[in-house]
């Protein structure tokens, strides 16, 4: 025999007007017994408020973003059983907040205004922990899904889910993650991981034309190509950028005398020749750099060649070549090659797999000009050196200054696999061998 009863927020301590951050439920659904209806925020936690009955939901009285008190209407609910009253209360249920800790005790317990079930509600701290089915083959980090902003309600779909929320970005109150953006971040892990951040909040639409005159062109199809991946290598990686400036004197004094024998074989000798030579010698001294992070985050898988990628500037954007087994070549072979593989870049006839298998990645902006900039790591690699324009300055050798071309470079790094002490020691070695130029001649 079917009844209709009123469900209210149940006794929640002495808190009064508190948020309702998340509506679970809506009018037609059918739900369980103590499945979550809302979720509360006060100061100190947030909580599930749990259905007492079984049945299908008639009316949602309340919204996101209410003020509610103890006896305030949630909903009406069609139950097709008869409750009995409950002999003790049911406690609420408490989410971990990300502003502040959340009290692990159950002394202000929350029981149904209409009669609930005698059972306690099982704890959703308990049952998020099966995960039945994984969207990313990464392992969640614990540690930051116990401390996401998220109510119980999401983390169980979460952990259903195998989505570490981590990944994801609340667009609820607060900043909250909300069950829509669990769903859109495994949507668009399903989609192949176009949009990776798919729990990010929307950047506002603005009609622009209400304000002056536009003219709409669509991008290049490099740029609708490589904006993906550079979205999902900021967002998935952490970079740090470390800074340095290394002594070119004679290195330049060098390029510029070997000019003419470069030129009877055919090559232009530029400086990013020799940047590639030094940046091999540097990647055996310090092999993490040339490595990647394995599907599981767990290892490091350590590459035992050297294929130099560098950023070629063409009509339709930034396309990035690769120098195959650069360690095996010298400085002329590889500004043949870095020649070659610009004009094709340049042309539209550079082949995918010229563009393939690179394990670190050089982006010299020199010839354009800058001081500094912060290059993003070409994942799965997992560092890029920025270069800009060489300057002559005056730098002290311990009794005068002498003028001296400087080159400033910006190391950009992945922080998972490369600290900060060994960037600094990376960039300090490079500068080194830069100016070196011997053993990058031979």
């Amino acid at each position: 025999m079917s009844q209709t009863v009123e469900v209210k927020v149940p006794d929640i301590g002495n808190f009064q007007d508190v948020n309702v951050i998340e509506v679970m439920v809506k009018a037609g659904d059918r739900i369980e017994k103590e499945q979550g209806l809302i979720t509360l925020e006060t100061d100190k936690a947030a909580m599930d408020v749990p259905s007492p009955y079984a049945g299908t939901v008639k009316a949602v009285k309340i919204k996101q973003d209410d003020k509610v008190s103890e006896g305030s209407a949630i909903l009406t609910l069609e139950v097709t059983e008869t409750a009995e009253k409950a002999a003790e209360p049911t406690p609420a249920v408490p989410a971990p907040s990300s502003t502040q800790h959340v009290a692990r005790s159950t002394q202000n317990p929350v029981s149904a205004t209409a009669a609930p079930d005698t059972q306690h509600p099982p704890p959703v701290q308990h049952a998020e922990r099966s995960t039945q089915y994984a969207v990313s083959s990464v392992p969640i980090d614990e540690a930051g899904f116990d401390k996401a902003h998220a109510g119980p309600s999401v983390r169980k779909l979460a952990r259903e889910l195998g989505v570490d929320l981590t990944r994801v970005s609340g667009s609820g109150q607060k900043s909250r993650i909300t069950q829509e953006d669990v769903k859109a971040f495994v949507k668009a892990m399903m989609q192949g991981g176009a949009a990776i951040g798919g729990g990010l909040p929307r950047v506002p639409e603005v009609d622009f034309a209400e304000f002056g005159g536009i003219e709409i062109k669509p991008l290049s199809r490099i740029k609708r190509i490589s904006g993906p991946r550079l979205q999902a290598a900021w967002v998935n990686v952490p970079h740090v950028t470390q800074h340095d400036e290394a002594d070119i004197t004679e290195l330049d004094a060098t390029r510029k005398a070997l000019k003419t024998d470069a030129d009877k074989i055919g090559a232009k000798l530029t400086l990013l020749a020799f940047l590639v030579k030094a940046c091999v010698a540097t990647l055996k001294e310090f092999p993490e750099a040339n490595s990647s992070l394995d599907p599981s985050g767990q290892n490091l898988v350590y590459k035992k060649y050297f294929h130099i990628g560098f950023a070629a500037d063409t009509p339709n954007g930034l396309v990035v070549p690769v120098i195959r087994d650069a360690d095996k070549k010298n400085v002329f072979e590889i500004a043949r090659e870095l020649g070659d593989l610009a004009q094709k870049a340049r042309d539209g006839r550079l082949k995918i797999n010229a563009m393939q298998g690179g394990t670190f990645s050089i982006s010299s902006l020199g010839g354009i000009g800058g001081t500094a900039f912060t290059p993003i790591v070409n994942a799965p690699e997992v560092a890029i050196l920025g270069v800009s324009r060489s300057q002559m300055k005056p730098v002290w050798d311990g009794k005068e200054f002498q003028p001296r071309l400087m080159l400033p470079l910006s190391l950009s790094y992945d922080h998972r696999v490369i600290d900060g002490a060994m960037a600094a020691r990376f960039t300090t070695f490079l500068c080194q061998v830069l100016s070196e130029v011997r053993g990058l001649v031979l």
